[in-house]
């Protein structure tokens, strides 16, 4: 009995040190997507306004690195607040940890080199290699094509500073560790042509990051072959958003929707006329989708998104898009 008890007091001290040794190499040297490149971004005017256009309407970078007014219809950014960070990702949105925007002024990127950013957009390591929690879609941008990222770096480099000092994020363990493994290098691509409607559609689509919200997500991740069927849940001020379904399923998706229908359903919170309504978390419906920063997207662009999402697989799934808190 006395060498079973030594046996097996090895046996965990071995565990031990295994357990230990890949914590510590996960710690130490993960994640590993590379040096930053040596990238200089001119910043010319078109370039700039691509950004501006992708990172407000499309890849709606500003919706989460600005202060969202959740009190309004759509959470629009707080004026003034545009790219200065803060926003809060924790346990009460199902969040593993305390997680903040963060500021994306010239104020905290001033020393940034462009190739830092590049990096950070398109794999989710910043700029002292450390991962980034990944509600922010980094694995979608790093399919991009370069220059739309280059695009971004250059609009971030020509918005106003502000001085906003934000929180250092905290990840429960063991997503501690977990996250310093999703990181990967980027695998971007080229731009399809806007006249190759359907794959650039599909590019939009990633850009956009629609999936990430309209796919089932439990468990810590997404569940495989619900893609675009909806159904993710979102704990909100007032009750519980789950998100609608967006296949081309005749019965519970947009399977019957016209492009006019689908262009117009954005192009509504484009109206001079609209304006966002203040929300009575008692009774009103709240959302997270930024309507009023897609709504600013082409018409075309919408178009061509409605184009690509027709030839995805249909999802039967009735969704009950909002339940109040009671």
């Amino acid at each position: 009995m006395k060498k079973f008890f030594k046996w097996l007091g090895i046996a965990v001290s071995v565990i031990a040190v295994i357990v230990i040794g890949l914590l510590g190499y996960v710690k130490l040297f993960l994640p590993d997507v590379g040096k930053p490149a040596d990238l200089k971004v001119e910043l010319t005017p078109d370039r700039v306004a691509r950004g501006e256009y992708l990172a407000n309407c499309v890849t709606v970078c500003m919706d989460c690195h600005s202060k969202r007014d959740w009190n309004t219809f759509t959470a629009p950014p707080t004026a003034g607040t545009l790219g200065a960070g803060g926003e809060v990702f924790d346990q009460k949105m199902g969040f593993p940890g305390v997680f903040y925007s963060r500021n994306i002024t010239p104020y905290r990127l001033k020393d940034w080199t462009d190739g830092e950013l590049y990096r950070t957009i398109t794999t989710g390591v910043d700029k002292n290699g450390q991962p980034l929690m990944p509600v922010m879609p980094y694995h979608r941008y790093g399919k991009m094509d370069p220059e739309d990222i280059y695009a971004i770096i250059a609009y971030l480099r020509s918005v106003p500073e502000v001085k906003n000092d934000i929180p250092e994020s905290k990840a429960d363990f063991p997503f501690s560790m977990i996250m310093r493994l999703i990181p990967k290098k980027a695998e971007p691509v080229k731009r399809p042509a806007e006249s190759d409607t359907i794959a650039y559609g599909e590019y939009l689509v990633n850009a956009t990051a629609c999936a990430e919200c309209h796919t089932k997500f439990e468990k810590g991740q997404f569940v495989e072959g619900t893609e675009f069927g909806g159904g993710r849940a979102f704990e909100m001020p007032g009750g519980m958003l789950t998100t609608p379904n967006i296949s081309p399923d005749n019965e519970t998706g947009i399977g019957l929707w016209t492009k006019e229908a689908f262009v117009n359903r954005f192009k509504m919170y484009a109206d001079s006329n609209y304006v966002p309504q203040k929300i009575d978390f008692t009774k009103d419906f709240a959302t997270m989708m930024p309507w009023t920063m897609y709504a600013k997207m082409k018409e075309s662009d919408l178009a061509a998104i409605y184009a690509y999402l027709k030839t995805v697989k249909a999802q039967k799934n009735q969704v009950v898009k909002w339940k109040p808190r009671v």
